[in-house]
Order: C-alpha cells, then sequence, then structure tokens
C-alpha cells in the first residue's frame, strides 16, 4: 500500500514538474504569440503554483496519515521532483512579473509619446521700428518720437484627445506701462487690466462633425477674427473695427459653429459675456454675436452683428440699474481673393455702442451711433513680394458730435524672406477732423471732454484737427 502510494505521489509530482517547467521556458514570449495578454500570463502562473502547492499538500497530508517512513528512495525523489517544480514555478512567476513592469513602462512610453504627438505649440510675435509724428490742434504731443515696440507675443498650446475633442489655450503679452501702441504715458487713473501676460484664449472643443463644433471659455469671435483673415496684414494693423474700437475678436462664453454646402457656407454664433477677453465678468445679461459668411470661385461674402450690454449689466446693490441702452452693430463685407489678387470691403454700423451705461435722465444725448467702411487689397508680384493697401473712414458719433470724422490709410511693400517671417515697410497716416478717436494707434484728435452740441460743427474746446504720421518696418515671425 505504501509503495502504491509513493509511486503514485512521484508520477504526480512528475506530471506537476512538465507544464510548470515549460510556462518557465517561455515567459518572455510576446503576449499575442500566445493569446494572452501579460496580466493573464501571470494569473494563469499564480493559478498553477496555488494547484500545485494545493496537490503536494494533499499528498504530505496522505503520506503522513500513513506514516510513511522518513526516508525512502521514492520518497526522496519525489520531493526533489516537488521542491524542482516550486522553483521553476517561482522562476516562471518572476519572469512574468518582470515582464509586466516591463509592459507598463513601454505604455507609459508610448503614452507620453503619443500625448506629445497630438500635441502642438504655436507662437506668433508682431514688432515694428517706426518713427511717428503726431500732432494734436495744430501742435505735437508726447507719442512723436522713434522706437522699437513689440505689440503682441501669442504662445498657443493645442492638443487633440481624439478625432471629437480637442483643447486650446492661447496667452498673450502686451505692454503695461510706457505702452507706445497706445501712447507714451502711464496715468495714475488708468488700469493695467488686461495687460502684461494674460490669457486670450481657453476652450474646450467638440467637433461632433464638419456642420458642427462648440467651444467652451475664451475662443474668437465670429467677426474680427473672420476680417483678419480676409485682409491678411494683421501684423501691420488692425482690421476697421477692433481698429476704431467698436469691437474684439475673442470673449468667454459658448460658440458655436461649422461649414456648410462643402464648405462653402461657414456659420459661427457665440454667447458671451460682452467685456472682452481681458476683462472677465459676471453679468446680468448675455450678448450675442454672429456670422455666416459664403465663398464660390473666389468670391466671398458676409453678414454679422452684435447685440448687448457689453459686460456693464451688473448687479446693483441698491436695486438701481447699470445699463440703461442695449448696443447694437451690423456688419457687411465682401470681396475677391485669387492667386495673387485678394480685394475686399467692410461696412458697420453701431447703435449705442459706448452709450449703454448713460442715464437719460441726466444726459440729454444719451443716445448715439456709429459707421464706417473700409477697402483693402493686395497683389502678390511673387511668392515673397507683395504689395498692399487699405482705406477706412469712420464717424464715431453721428448724433453726440456729428461732425467728427476719422480717415486713416497705409500702403507698404512685404518681403517673405522665409515661411515663418513677414517684413514689411509701410507708411500709416490718420486724421481725425472737429473731436477725438480713440484707436489702436493711441487717442487721435483734440480733446471733446467739454459739453458736445449735437447739432454744432466742431465740439466745444476742440480748435483743430489730430494728425498721426508713422513710417517704419514692420514684422511677423511665427512658428
Amino acid at each position: 500500500m505504501r509503495l502504491h502510494t509513493t509511486i503514485a505521489f512521484a508520477a504526480m509530482a512528475a506530471a506537476l514538474v512538465a507544464p510548470a517547467a515549460a510556462y518557465a521556458k517561455t515567459p518572455a514570449r510576446p503576449a499575442a504569440a500566445r493569446g494572452l495578454t501579460v496580466s493573464e500570463q501571470l494569473q494563469l502562473a499564480q493559478q498553477q503554483l496555488a494547484q500545485m502547492q494545493a496537490q503536494l499538500n494533499a499528498l504530505q497530508a496522505r503520506l503522513d496519515a500513513q506514516q510513511a517512513p522518513a526516508s525512502t528512495p521514492a520518497v526522496d525523489a519525489a520531493a526533489q521532483l516537488a521542491a524542482s517544480a516550486d522553483a521553476k514555478a517561482d522562476k516562471a512567476l518572476a519572469a512574468a512579473t518582470a515582464v509586466q513592469a516591463t509592459q507598463a513602462k513601454t505604455d507609459k512610453k508610448v503614452g507620453a509619446m503619443a500625448w506629445a504627438a497630438d500635441t502642438r505649440i504655436s507662437g506668433r510675435v508682431y514688432l515694428n521700428a517706426s518713427t511717428i509724428s503726431q500732432h494734436t490742434a495744430g501742435g505735437p504731443n508726447s507719442n512723436t518720437g522713434t522706437g522699437l515696440n513689440i505689440k503682441r507675443v501669442y504662445l498657443g498650446f493645442d492638443h487633440k484627445f481624439n478625432d471629437t475633442f480637442a483643447m486650446n489655450v492661447t496667452t498673450d503679452i502686451s505692454n503695461v506701462a510706457g505702452r507706445t501702441a497706445f501712447d507714451n504715458t502711464f496715468s495714475v487713473g488708468s488700469t493695467p487690466v488686461g495687460r502684461g501676460f494674460y490669457v486670450k484664449k481657453a476652450y474646450l472643443e467638440a467637433k461632433v462633425s464638419p456642420e458642427l463644433w462648440v467651444r467652451i471659455g475664451a475662443a474668437d469671435l465670429p467677426w474680427v477674427p473672420f476680417m483678419e483673415n480676409q485682409y491678411g496684414y494683421r501684423h501691420v494693423e488692425n482690421v476697421l473695427v477692433d481698429r476704431t474700437g467698436y469691437g474684439t475678436s475673442a470673449d468667454w462664453g459658448i460658440h458655436v459653429g461649422g461649414d456648410l454646402l462643402d464648405k462653402h457656407v461657414q456659420y459661427q454664433v457665440s454667447a458671451i459675456n460682452g467685456a472682452g477677453y481681458r476683462n472677465v465678468k459676471v453679468t446680468k445679461n448675455v450678448d450675442f454675436e454672429g456670422r455666416v459668411s459664403a465663398q464660390y470661385g473666389g468670391f466671398w461674402g458676409a453678414v454679422g452683428g452684435y447685440v448687448g450690454k457689453r459686460g456693464a449689466g451688473l448687479q446693483s446693490l441698491n436695486g438701481n440699474p447699470t445699463t440703461f441702452r442695449t448696443a447694437h452693430r451690423l456688419d457687411a463685407a465682401l470681396g475677391y481673393k485669387q492667386g495673387p489678387v485678394n480685394i475686399g470691403g467692410e461696412y458697420f454700423y453701431a447703435k449705442n455702442w459706448n452709450n449703454v451705461a448713460v442715464n437719460p435722465a441726466t444726459n440729454a444725448y444719451s443716445q448715439d451711433s456709429a459707421q464706417g467702411w473700409q477697402v483693402f487689397g493686395n497683389y502678390n508680384f511673387t511668392p515673397k513680394w507683395s504689395a498692399f493697401a487699405k482705406y477706412e473712414w469712420a464717424q464715431p458719433n453721428r448724433i453726440t458730435v456729428p461732425s467728427v470724422r476719422d480717415n486713416y490709410f497705409n500702403v507698404g511693400v512685404q518681403y517673405e524672406p522665409v515661411k515663418i517671417v513677414d517684413l514689411a515697410l509701410v507708411y500709416k497716416r490718420e486724421t481725425v477732423k472737429n473731436g477725438a478717436l480713440s484707436t489702436s494707434n493711441g487717442v487721435i484728435g483734440c480733446s471733446t471732454s467739454a459739453t458736445a452740441n449735437a447739432f454744432a460743427s466742431t465740439a466745444a474746446g476742440c480748435l483743430g484737427n489730430g494728425t498721426y504720421d508713422e513710417f517704419g518696418l514692420w514684422a511677423q515671425v511665427r512658428f
């Protein structure tokens, strides 16, 4: 009886050694070759080890119950086989664990590489070296002089999570004090909010289809970025609506857009705070801006508009209203862009744009409106050389000071030495008659701080026209 038991024990041990040894010899084979993942291999090795241990424990218990001799050749052989099986199983387990650790490191590295591959870093710098001659009421003012100015430094980070979701963060750097892009002074009463280093765009995008995308956060608005793309020389000057202060390029909110009819028609609607990307506000009102544009055979056209409180509709502690008007703006543009030729024009009409917070009970001239138009064009003589020009006209106060007029033009030639650099030699000229206008180049014209007569030919306190002349080299660097 004991002899049969010993033989059975030895046979069982030998049977256990065979699969364990076979498994130990091939721990590093690729999971795909065996049809098992690394985790599944490790789990299988652990199960085999537990089964062998349970069987050995049962055999040992039976031998002890039969009072087997402490040592016989058969028992010793069985014990050696069992020990060998244990050692090989442990080795197989260790090998599988090592493979799992290596695979984890590989997965982590591959994941980091995939994240980097789906992330793009971009940048854009606007700078110029120029001389300015600015006069107010016949005499030069503090902006007159020569210097180098870096007006904008944009850094963008785009990441694509998958075919649907993506994100963008774009930072902006501009001057705080001594900002020659606006004026050469920084008064105590002025504010540096939105200057220095700040966020211009930060949004999460869901692209459901070419016909529908949604962005949540600070993102491009429908009109100004569209016109910048049609104009093509934003590094030289802002487009009409942005330059004269009747619109901006980005704001915080929810933005919806897409392409229709095989990309011949585009649309965008934005529900926004209304204070612009530099000044995040929580308001009682939601503003809206929208655009519908179309293009075919080189011709393009667009219409758009804006309505809202421009971020001024705040909750009042005493219950008095903070706004008395709603700002409106109507936009229209048309052009042709094909091959070396690009020409276009734009018109806007704005009502109560700067008067939403003016109380009609205390100011008889609480309502106001403005209008303006521009034409622009450029011709590419070669892939690297082009000539460009644009002219703008604006009437900023059609009701309160109807005689104020703004006339602006620029003309220049541009050379592109390499794909990421544009160099433009430019002359700018602006004249504001019978008043003043705040523009992207500063306040042009004479002060209108005195009470204005809605029917007067000139504003009180304004003795002459304001002029602005600038000549120099403008550059754009992008990557």
